[in-house]
């Protein structure tokens, strides 16, 4: 039996809670999978996300990077979220490798089987701690951003990584793609890359209704990815 527990922990100074979706009855830490939001925060359908991963077997913690409460709900909203981050990816390396020890600190964790996913914004963010060096067996990527970080990365990255992209994707052009291969390839990555035709940004996010802007869900593509992530964390955390 599953339960949903609020987790409250402090980053920069600031309030943040995540969600830790666990099976109360296992006995001893589990394996666990952090999930990464995408710009509008730690909604509730990514907290749906953690509850997939407690169904696959593991435990899912959606991780909160904005602030308890804080969500965007417009387009200019999220991208204030989101830009500030993005515009200071040292500051964002540290923000993330402090949410994974707030994960790996907590009883229920085995904080030597974890590995991390995000959407969107925060498929970069797991690209990110992939490149940081972050204590994870593996990381995925889902219609992720590949814009690389200008910060040296810890090498050889020693987190399997793997990135589920729509060749639609107005926001990772295909010149985008080779370049997320290229440096992984350097930087002595185990990592591969399920490209998708015909699917758009934010496939997998079921709300996403925005073709003229290249967003858009796609079920048939979103369950071949989840189909995909479960074979990647038999993997990586077995």
């Amino acid at each position: 039996m599953t339960t949903a527990t609020p987790v409250d922990y402090t980053l920069e100074g600031k309030p943040h809670q995540g969600l830790l979706v666990h099976d109360e009855t296992r006995a001893g830490p589990a394996p666990t999978v952090l999930a990464f939001h995408a710009w509008d925060g730690r909604t509730g359908a990514h907290d749906d996300f953690a509850r997939r991963l407690a169904a696959l077997g593991w435990n899912g913690f959606a991780v909160d990077l904005y602030g308890k409460g804080v969500v965007g709900n417009t387009t200019e909203e999220c991208q204030a979220l989101m830009n500030p981050l993005i515009g200071d990816r040292a500051r964002l390396r540290s923000l993330l490798l402090a949410a994974v020890d707030v994960a790996a600190g907590l009883p229920q964790v085995d904080a030597s089987r974890m590995a991390a996913i995000g959407f969107c914004f925060g498929g970069l963010c797991v690209l990110d701690l992939a490149r940081a060096g972050a204590p994870l067996r593996g990381v995925a990527s889902f219609h992720g951003l590949f814009i690389p970080p200008g910060l040296p990365s810890v090498t050889p990255i020693k987190p399997k990584v793997i990135a589920f992209h729509g060749w639609a994707d107005p926001m990772a052009k295909p010149d985008a793609v080779v370049g997320f291969g290229e440096e992984f390839t350097r930087d002595g990555a185990d990592w591969q890359l399920h490209g998708f035709g015909g699917a758009m940004h934010g496939f997998m996010n079921v709300g996403a209704n925005m073709p003229e802007m290249g967003i858009q869900y796609n079920e048939t593509v979103a369950k071949r990815a989840w189909t995909g992530l479960a074979a990647f964390l038999n993997e990586v955390l077995v």
